[in-house]
């Protein structure tokens, strides 16, 4: 964060960026108190107890002064009457807790708290003890040169969460079963390619092993490297078999579907699919499950134009310095900055490397976020999200930016907010039926769009026809398909959606009743060409129009000039065509329509040139 800034910011207002200060979480009280503290570096340090021998406090405790909690209701007139039976006072109050810090004899700590601790309408009392710091030194050789954990205070979260309860999907080439520093955290994977199990999911180029190990190879067992999330679960999901590492769409988006429904709580995925719509449907697929996806912004030193993605989590790469890396992307398409140089991680085979890419600033993003959603299991996605916003070091411009975007992140700030954070959602989603219109006649299987949207994020949209349900859809847009041949022709069915965020609070559309037209539609559309005329001349620029209708629904009508589309519209087309240089003689001018329900029609005239 930039020097003098004030950590607590509010939500940037970048038009393209997530609303997340939209989201309905408490976290201004948090940040009220986290500012709050930095006053207190003007008090007085507490002096200690009486000195050993060599010199080392014999007693960790300050000197003068107890913490006293009394029983909630107790009258303040009472408890200081209490204390002044006891010959102390109380020096000031901890609001939230209902803790006074007391005024006592030096000397006399231990014997005042033992004394009011037994007192009965006291809750609680002992000595103000100076803790010992206990942050934790993990004893892996390679510990020391991990410098990436020092900057994003990595060794301060880990007191609170290390990622135990969390698996982190790792969508990659692969990952190691046998590397030492990494098999005991492993969990069942799968092949999106072959759609097999764990036995196919060894590393076939060598890139998701150190994936994985950025994210969670073991940590303090005197061996290798230390990673970000420990405690945390890996689960590989191979997404490519080819030996240049390279990866399908289809097999990502997969691969995100199946991590999803096998309890993956967080998903890496170290490629850049930031810009695709397909990975972002299964990323939303995760996102309704109560998991977030992180993806890497690429490696191009370029702006590659993506917009910016409400399903997935885009990170950039820094150095040491807390500067871009030179070759790490930019732009609207970043959400979050992480450490991507010089990475030391697992590498498959058993051995150890630094390693540099935003492949590696993404794993470590997704094991903060691990962090926490291991410091508070209750947070919803948007909220994970939020508090990575929240607590990230802001670098480059103030707030918002394209190399940085909301800033780099800082595990032990997002896992301490992570821990004040109360999620409470309590806002049901709005839904309502697109289309058909209300008093419109459907027929066969009809399409049924739904719009939906939440503070939070849409978990599912079901579809109700008079109260039975059609289907349920997970992701946007929500279009049902409606079979309804076997439904009473000239009856009507009353439509309603019913839609749930990922707190379950749900609300229900109001109803579109509809007509039902019966049986099949296997009556084809009519079609015919209004301009030119049968049989007429033409030369130069030649004006060609076509009109279609149809008993149930039209859905295209396109006109032809020997064979070659010229154009196309929903009904009734309109284009022209240069015959200024085509051969003289007949030409043959067609039109074809077809129907919602598949069927077609064409008609076709001859021109003269």
């Amino acid at each position: 964060m930039s020097t003098g800034r004030q950590h607590c910011r509010t939500t940037d207002s970048h038009p393209s960026r997530r609303r997340l200060g939209a989201h309905r979480f408490r976290i201004s009280r948090v940040c009220a108190g986290v500012c709050a503290a930095i006053g207190l570096a003007s008090l007085a340090v507490p002096t200690l107890a009486a000195q050993g021998q060599n010199g080392a406090p014999q007693k960790r405790y300050a000197e003068g002064r107890i913490l006293v909690q009394a029983k909630p209701g107790l009258p303040s007139a009472r408890f200081g009457k209490l204390l002044g039976q006891e010959g102390a006072r109380s020096l000031r109050r901890m609001d939230r807790l209902g803790v006074h810090v007391i005024e006592v004899p030096k000397g006399a700590e231990e014997a005042f708290a033992r004394r009011l601790a037994r007192h009965p309408h006291v809750k609680a009392a002992e000595v103000d003890e100076l803790v010992p710091l206990e942050a934790l030194v993990p004893n892996d050789p390679q510990y020391p040169s991990a410098w990436h954990l020092a900057k994003i205070q990595a060794p301060g979260a880990w007191d609170v969460a290390n990622g135990t309860g969390v698996t982190v999907a790792v969508l990659d080439t692969g990952v190691d079963p046998t590397h030492l520093d990494l098999a005991a955290n492993l969990v069942p994977g799968w092949n999106a390619v072959a759609g097999t199990t764990t036995t196919e999911t060894t590393d076939v180029y060598g890139h998701g092993t150190k994936v994985a190990g950025t994210v969670a190879a073991l940590s303090n067992n005197a061996l290798g490297v230390t990673s970000v999330a420990w405690g945390a679960k890996v689960m590989p999901v191979r997404i490519t078999n080819r030996t240049d590492g390279n990866a399908y769409t289809s097999d990502i988006a997969n691969g995100l579907v199946w991590a999803a429904d096998h309890g993956a709580k967080v998903a890496n995925v170290s490629y850049g699919v930031t810009g695709s719509s397909i990975v972002a449907s299964a990323a939303q697929y995760l996102r309704s499950k109560g998991g977030i996806v992180v993806v890497a912004a690429g490696n191009s030193s370029t702006d590659p134009g993506y917009a910016n993605s409400p399903y997935m989590v885009t990170v950039s790469a820094t150095d040491g310095n807390d500067a871009k890396a030179s070759w790490s992307n930019y732009g609207n398409l970043v959400d979050f900055a992480a450490p991507g140089v010089g990475i030391w991680s697992t590498v498959a085979g058993g051995s150890y490397a630094a390693v540099s890419g935003t492949s590696f600033a993404s794993p470590t993003t997704a094991a903060v976020a691990a962090l926490v959603m291991a410091a508070n299991p209750d947070l919803l996605p948007a909220d994970v999200e939020a508090v990575l916003q929240n607590s990230a070091d802001d670098l480059g411009a103030a707030g918002w930016d394209a190399n940085y975007g909301f800033g780099r992140v800082n595990a032990a700030r997002a896992v301490n907010l992570a821990g004040k954070t109360v999620v409470s959602d309590t806002q049901a989603p709005t839904v309502g039926i697109g289309s058909p219109a209300a008093g419109a006649t459907v027929q066969d299987v009809a399409t049924v769009d739904v719009t939906a949207s939440d503070n939070y994020g849409v978990a599912r949209v079901e579809l109700y026809a008079n109260g039975a349900l059609v289907a349920s859809d997970t992701t946007a847009p929500y279009a049902f398909a409606w079979d309804t041949s076997a439904l009473t022709a000239g009856s009507s069915v009353t439509l309603t959606a019913r839609a749930y965020d990922a707190a379950n609070n749900a609300a229900t559309s109001t109803g579109v009743t509809v007509k039902i037209a019966g049986a099949a539609d296997t009556t084809p559309p009519t079609v015919a060409v209004t301009s030119p005329a049968n049989g007429a001349t033409v030369s130069g620029t030649v004006s060609l129009s076509a009109s279609g209708s149809d008993n149930v629904k039209l859905s295209s009508v396109s006109l032809y000039f020997d064979g070659r589309l010229v154009c196309s519209a929903a009904a009734n087309p309109s284009c022209s065509v240069n015959t200024r240089y085509i051969r003289r003689g007949n030409h043959t001018v067609s039109a074809k329509a077809k129907d919602a329900a598949g069927n077609q029609s064409s008609t076709s005239i001859t021109v003269k040139r």
